[in-house]
């Protein structure tokens, strides 16, 4: 196993090596990317995300948390001439704390780049590309949200609620995420030059989320299932569409192990007992999508108004959420003089179900409280994205939270208020 572990850590090592010494070396196409000779293109930014909360929650506070990405895209046809074959890499290392946690209460964060707060092999895929592009393969070590529910429009907000994924499918499956890597892949399959299918497989390995692992322990052994995501959609661009736009259902299959949100082994409210909860196995859930630009003041440029919304549900399983619902609105270029800014909008609810509910009403009986407990949780975010430079874009924001959760304080004898928070997200493309 040493081995491996040392091939794996050789390989990270490599990786930032070539990065690190092509900064001072290489063109610049676009801000951020590198591109090295034939077939090397290399990438480097940072993101920071800064917040207060300025009322309600737990108390008030701050928190910082920021990310450092490396990655490199090897293009083999050129470096070997394997057509349509490429590999892609990503280290990442992530610091900082999380608002959410530490002053709001909540289990939803207002800092979507927290999470996995250490240095990790992000992605190591091999992709391949058939039929002239029609059908992509790519597996390796990756993660499910990159590859499903992702939309470039997601990440013009700071809340984890929206930005990268919808929330949604984190609290009702085992949905791998960014940077925890584990082993996977997917097919995706262009029916027409609009319609497509996909699908996939995720291992789920709790060793993959844990503070001591860097994404370098390649086992399996204790993997504990599979998830799988599929997708149906219907996808435009300016190339092929004066309002690009795109539709689309899907939903999972979690076959891996997730702990009850009420019962403990014997039956028994684990709350009550102190039994760790018990452990069950098989969900699925599924969702309705879409993003649609609805109006574009100048055909010559790319400015204009995208609406998009989120429909998710739960089909199966005892899970923490029943369903999910989220609009918001983007406009690109919202001033002619300023086309690569943005100005966005997001809110979304998430409705609890009978069973997390339930845990917090037996916990509080417990301690002589009555009060009915909020079943909702919303969030909304405004957004402004400035591009300062190229290379550098600022997004201050505030954010809004209206009964924020108590499942990680079960105990608590009053409500957690409406929290205000005001955020700063910026990139650094180095």
């Amino acid at each position: 196993m040493n081995h491996r572990k040392n091939l794996a850590r050789a390989t990270i090592g490599a990786a930032a090596l070539a990065l690190v010494t092509g900064l001072a070396h290489a063109a610049d196409p676009t801000p951020g990317q590198y591109a090295l000779g034939d077939g090397l293109t290399l990438s480097a930014n940072y993101t920071g995300e800064a917040a207060a909360n300025t009322s309600g929650g737990i108390r008030r506070g701050s928190a910082y948390a920021g990310q450092l990405f490396l990655g490199a895209d090897l293009d083999l046809h050129k470096m070997l001439g394997w057509n349509a074959t490429s590999v892609h890499i990503a280290v990442t290392q992530r610091h900082g704390q999380s608002l959410a946690s530490e002053a709001i209460g909540n289990n939803t964060s207002v800092q979507e780049i927290y999470g996995t707060q250490n240095l990790h092999l992000a992605y190591f895929t091999i992709e391949k590309k058939l039929f002239g592009g029609r059908l992509e393969l790519q597996g390796g070590r990756t993660v499910a949200n990159i590859d499903f529910l992702n939309s470039p429009l997601y990440c013009n907000f700071q809340s984890n609620s929206a930005c990268g994924n919808p929330t949604f499918v984190f609290k009702d499956s085992n949905f791998t995420y960014f940077p925890a890597s584990s082993w996977g892949g997917y097919a995706k399959g262009w029916l027409t030059d609009k319609l497509y299918a996909k699908a996939g497989a995720y291992e789920v390995n709790p060793n993959d989320k844990r503070a001591s692992d860097h994404g370098i322990n390649w086992s399996t052994g204790d993997a504990t299932g599979v998830i799988v995501p599929w997708s149906l959609g219907y996808a435009t661009t300016f190339a092929n569409d004066n309002h690009p736009r795109n539709y689309e259902i899907g939903g999972w299959f979690d076959r891996s192990d997730y702990a009850d949100p009420l019962l403990d082994a014997n039956g028994n409210d684990a709350v009550l007992t102190g039994l760790p909860y018990r452990t069950d196995r098989n969900r699925s859930g599924a969702y309705v999508r879409f993003n649609q630009m609805v109006w574009r003041p100048d055909m010559n440029t790319k400015r204009g108004l995208t609406v998009f919304g989120v429909a998710m549900t739960k089909l199966a399983g005892r899970v923490n959420e029943s369903n999910f619902l989220e609009l918001g609105a983007v406009m690109q270029g919202p001033f002619a003089s300023r086309e690569h800014d943005t100005l966005g909008f997001v809110i979304n609810q998430q409705r609890f179900s009978s069973l997390a509910l339930q845990n917090i009403q037996v916990a509080l009986a417990s301690v002589g409280v009555t009060t009915p407990v909020p079943d909702n949780e919303i969030m909304m975010e405004l957004a402004y994205g400035y591009q300062l430079s190229p290379g550098i874009r600022l997004s201050p924001n505030v954010q809004y939270i209206v009964h924020p959760d108590q499942q990680a304080e079960p105990f608590r004898t009053s409500a957690i208020g409406n929290a205000f928070v005001i955020g700063l997200k910026f990139t650094l493309a180095l």
